[in-house]
């Protein structure tokens, strides 16, 4: 893994630890077991793993989502002037962000469209050892 990974930064500057270091030793001591984020951070996930091998911390299991991009390719976010979503209807927000993720629309009562995408995720991801 160091040769896929290479240097990067632990220390900075300024004097403050660099942020792969300060989530590595914050998620050990939270005891984090699972990192759910967009696919966007996921050469992140490699150095994260190499300093918990290196400090003896426990590695959390680590699932990386599809982003959501927006007409010109980009990551809807707010950083860069995103829309809000809208929430007044639930169900239909909720059903765009599954489409996403490749989970079938659901109609119906909120509860019942969350247990049923949680399961068809569930198969997807097991949680476990």
């Amino acid at each position: 893994m160091p040769a896929e990974v290479g240097d990067f930064v632990l220390k900075r500057a300024d004097g403050c630890f660099a942020y792969q270091l300060a989530v590595v030793v914050d998620d050990a001591a939270q005891g984090i077991t699972d990192v759910v984020r967009g696919e966007d951070l996921a050469d992140n996930t490699a150095r994260q793993i190499l300093l918990q091998r290196a400090l003896g911390l426990p590695t959390p299991r680590y699932l990386h989502t599809p982003l959501v991009l927006g007409a010109n390719g980009e990551k809807l976010s707010k950083q860069n002037g995103a829309s809000p979503i809208d929430t007044t209807e639930p169900l239909r927000a909720l059903n765009s962000a599954a489409a996403v993720l490749g989970l079938p629309g659901q109609t119906g009562n909120l509860t019942d469209a969350l247990a049923t995408w949680i399961a068809m995720w569930l198969r997807r991801y097991p949680i476990g050892p």
